[in-house]
């Protein structure tokens, strides 16, 4: 990223490694306009679906956050609990809802910090705090992604009601979670963590393929006064192959469809100290409209690194703030050198082409830079830079095990309880 109009002024792309943050960041410059303007109260603007006061949210059901009025828009939502973990979310491409898109945990305080825009362009703020009642010692998984189709590098997600340690209870509960494909490829679960699993199978799924995933867990015992309960299935299923290979050191990215190339597009990386990640991630989201700013990267109003900027045809693939973007400023250095902060950056052009051709679930593997490779799990999906053993090691029935036999060779897609 390099200039507007005539004077060249360095633009950059940031990347913030914090897990599952939701907030928006990454590429820009300063600029003095109104909306540096202090924010007022945006109370009168949203409104959200948790409770207040007296009553309490139910966990069990997503959050959402709606821009209230025709010409305003939410710009930025950033949601904690008291040990400060995030809650990831998603925006519409049009500003007006957010939607969290992992279960709230039982018996927590939240805070939410919502920005937001009105018609005019002016920034507006406003701090909400969110209690959820407590668990009701039936443990219920949430499946995700929400149903539709999606790329092959999709992993599937299962999200517990309340943690769960014990291996001999780990083991039935991912017995009872059933994923089956068509066409049938050999997967696994892996425990993330102790509310957390994700599903992938050895290799990317298959095009075309139809993946159903159950759970039959209602009424089964866990732990004394824990029991499992209902769960809504999901179906999911998958498009075209499409891969985005970036090479930071040539920099150019490569699509293919189906492994036939589609386009080459030049681009800019992550500069020096800023480097872009290497490895396999999965994109998250496309966001039509993002506004960048450094701020909510830490970066100080009035430095030489500060930026204020609206993006457009931004692809997402980490919760962290690293996008495949328009980036006409930086068209000069694009092809030739790494200017940015982190972003892949490109012509206006090729990301509307870009943002237009891929969906949530592709993947865009990176090479050639000199930055750490992709973290598994906390800023995205990295689940493919795991080699196949390594993966299995994460799952309940084979942990453990080297020699590959076990009761989850044959429970790997249809389990039996």
């Amino acid at each position: 990223m390099s200039h507007t109009s005539r004077s060249r002024i360095p633009i950059r792309c940031a990347l913030l490694v914090a897990p599952l943050a939701i907030g928006v960041v990454a590429c820009g410059s300063s600029s003095s306009d109104p909306l540096a303007d202090k924010p007022y109260d945006a109370a009168e603007q949203i409104s959200f679906s948790g409770g207040r006061d007296d009553r309490k949210a139910d966990p069990d059901k997503p959050l959402e956050i709606t821009a209230k009025g025709g010409g305003s828009r939410i710009t930025d939502v950033t949601a904690t609990d008291a040990t400060g973990r995030y809650l990831r979310g998603e925006l519409t491409a049009d500003g007006k809802r957010w939607r969290s898109t992992a279960p709230l945990a039982a018996g927590a305080h939240y805070t939410l910090r919502v920005s937001t825009e009105n018609g005019d362009g002016r920034p507006g703020r406003k701090t909400i705090g969110l209690n959820t009642a407590p668990a009701d010692k039936r443990l219920r998984v949430r499946f995700g992604p929400e149903s539709g189709t999606y790329g092959v590098g999709q992993p599937v997600t299962a999200e517990l009601s309340a943690p769960v340690e014990d291996r001999g209870a780990r083991a039935t509960v991912e017995r009872a979670l059933r994923v089956s494909s068509q066409p049938t490829v050999e997967g696994s679960w892996h425990w993330v963590d102790g509310r957390t699993l994700h599903y992938r199978p050895r290799a990317y799924w298959p095009t075309k393929a139809t993946i159903t995933v159950r759970s039959h867990l209602d009424g089964i015992k866990l732990a004394d006064g824990l029991h499992g309960g209902p769960t809504k299935p999901l179906t999911l299923r998958t498009g075209a192959r499409i891969e985005a290979r970036t090479d930071a050191s040539t920099h150019q990215m490569t699509v293919t469809r189906d492994g036939k190339t589609i386009r080459t597009i030049p681009i800019t990386t992550g500069k020096p100290g800023f480097d872009t990640r290497n490895g396999v991630k999965v994109i998250l989201a496309k966001e039509s409209f993002v506004r960048m700013r450094g701020t909510s990267i830490g970066i100080a109003e009035g430095s030489s690194e500060s930026y204020d900027l609206p993006v457009h045809w931004a692809t997402r693939v980490t919760w962290s703030g690293e996008y495949v973007h328009a980036a006409p400023w930086s068209v000069g250095s694009q092809g030739s050198a790494n200017v940015s902060h982190g972003c892949t950056g490109m012509s206006t052009a090729n990301a509307h082409w870009f943002f237009d051709t891929v969906r949530p679930g592709d993947l865009v593997t990176v090479v050639g830079s000199n930055g750490a490779t992709m973290t598994p799990f906390d800023n995205g999906f990295g689940d493919w830079n795991l080699s196949w053993d390594k993966w299995r090691q994460g799952s309940a029935l084979t942990a453990g095990r080297r020699d590959g036999s076990g009761p989850a060779d044959s429970a790997r897609l249809r389990p039996a309880i």
